[in-house]
């Protein structure tokens, strides 16, 4: 299997890939978008992740603003890099930028006869591609979103933070009529860790590991729950996810409801769910840290 994937690059966006790399996925490419950080960061750490975990797939840069709002980071979370660590982080590249042809890229190779997109961040580079390229966005064959929330949000009451940093792309996504499968918030806090699940890793792993864990430790929380690697597994093991058809609306009311997204049951859509997780996906998702670096 051949994926094209889309991220704003956090250490959990990172570890998405290596569930994939685990997996026994190919990532043709990867497409970068402003979001855990402004786009220059997430290139330097898309570029830092790939000298030192080795990964060859080409890099785009994309979008580097949302379509119409003002842009809005997770930096106040996850601080200046767009990832937390404990000691260690990832080196810096000293490469020049990747070529800015996110979108192009994107629709080249699914016309080329690619066909799954997993999307781990804001959707502004997939709904560039439906504006811009709909011929090639209708050759999406499955398209895997870790975003939205069926219930109350994570970076306003409402939202959850991939659908507020661009509520405006996630419209246009929902009603594009690909197929797609919308790992939400709610499935995502189903799957947590603890202190006691970390497995034996190595430093800059355990260490970026540990500063993830930390997010939801000093909220009192006991541990801290898996957002983008589990939607990763919903492309790796997707025996693990159950999903549901359901319509998708996002808020683009300018009030306290922007960004939120409702599913509702019915219709004629192609749009699923994740309504139900396996328990052992915590267990799956960690194994893929075990004996990376």
């Amino acid at each position: 299997m051949r994926l094209w994937v889309d991220t704003d690059y956090g250490f959990d966006d990172l570890w998405a890939l290596l569930v994939l790399r685990h997996g026994g996925v190919e990532v043709a490419g990867i497409s970068l978008v402003a979001g855990n950080a402004p786009l220059p960061q997430v290139i330097a750490n898309a570029q830092g992740a790939a000298r030192h975990y080795g990964f060859t797939a080409p890099l785009h840069a994309g979008a580097d603003r949302p379509l119409k709002r003002a842009p809005e980071t997770a930096e106040r979370i996850l601080g200046p890099r767009g990832m937390q660590s404990r000691g260690a982080y990832l080196p810096e590249a000293d490469l020049p930028p990747p070529p800015a042809d996110a979108v192009a890229a994107l629709a080249t190779w699914l016309i080329a006869g690619g066909e799954q997109v997993l999307a781990l961040g804001p959707l502004t580079n997939i709904a560039r591609l439906v504006q811009e390229h709909p011929e090639a966005a209708a050759r999406i064959q499955r398209l895997v979103w870790m975003g939205g929330s069926d219930g109350p949000g994570n970076h306003s009451a409402a939202a959850e933070f991939n659908a507020l940093a661009d509520p405006e792309a996630a419209d246009i996504v929902a009603r594009a009529g690909l197929p797609l499968e919308v790992v939400d918030l709610m499935a995502c806090r189903k799957v947590t860790f603890t202190p006691d699940d970390l497995p034996p890793s190595p430093p800059l792993t355990a260490d970026l590991l540990g500063g993830y864990l930390d997010i939801g430790l000093s909220r009192g929380r006991p541990g801290m729950a898996i957002y983008d690697p589990l939607a990763a597994l919903a492309i790796t093991r997707p025996e693990a996810l159950r999903f549901e058809p359901r319509a998708m609306a996002v808020s683009l009311a300018q009030d306290d409801s922007y960004g939120a997204t409702t599913f509702t049951a019915g219709g004629a859509g192609r749009t699923r769910l994740a309504t139900g997780v396996d328990d052992n996906a915590a267990r799956l998702c960690l194994a893929a840290l075990k004996t990376v670096d």
